[in-house]
């Protein structure tokens, strides 16, 4: 990465692309932790407590530990390759929030979607929005421990992707698969811009 960053330039001189990427996913599904293992830069977390109010209506049961849950965005930075440069925004997982995701898709070149394999439908409201709304999007099982470890091919049919769609698994809080599931993605983007590309 070019080393002349400074207070009033975020990105390498050698920069010239940039991409909004929008990391979604239902509640509890690693999308904070990803964006944190990914930032280049400290990311930005708008958090709050859960409360004994919200965990009546958040199902906790797959994560008994979460004690804080995403209210508003996650924002992470981070430099692809010399010339690209990512942006990313990882929205609040809860239905409640879904105008939230309305708002957040707006721009994006594309999506991330991480699932949960023990609770693949949760998925499907999100996926259905980026549908509706043609956002482009890569989808990765986060292994979580302990949880089923289910052949790609049936996670394909069980959310019903289009058969384009890149699937992948990860770890959220592994830097590597995350950085893998960012590049499939980007990819996969690549070869959809050069399809939509007018023939001379």
């Amino acid at each position: 990465m070019d080393s002349a960053l400074t207070p009033d330039r975020f990105v390498a001189r050698t920069v010239t692309a940039t991409a909004k990427i929008v990391v979604a996913g239902a509640f509890g599904v690693g999308k904070t932790t990803f964006v944190s293992s990914v930032s280049e830069v400290p990311p930005v977390h708008m958090e709050e407590t859960i409360t004994r109010a919200s965990a009546l209506v958040d199902d906790l049961a797959r994560t008994p530990a979460k004690s804080t849950t995403t209210v508003g965005v996650d924002f992470g930075r981070k430099h692809l390759s010399d010339d690209l440069v990512l942006y990313l925004f990882g929205t609040p997982g809860q239905a409640r929030f879904s105008f939230l995701w309305q708002e957040l898709i707006i721009g994006a070149l594309g999506a991330l979607v991480l699932v949960d394999p023990r609770d693949l439908d949760a998925s499907h409201e999100i996926l259905g929005l980026l549908e509706e709304n043609g956002v482009p999007y890569a989808v990765a099982v986060n292994q979580f421990d302990g949880a089923p470890h289910y052949p790609l091919d049936e996670v394909h049919e069980a959310l019903a992707l289009e058969g384009h769609t890149p699937l992948t698994v990860c770890d959220a809080r592994e830097r590597a698969s995350c950085m893998q599931a960012l590049i499939q993605l980007t990819e996969y983007l690549a070869r959809l811009a050069h399809r939509l590309e007018p023939r001379p």
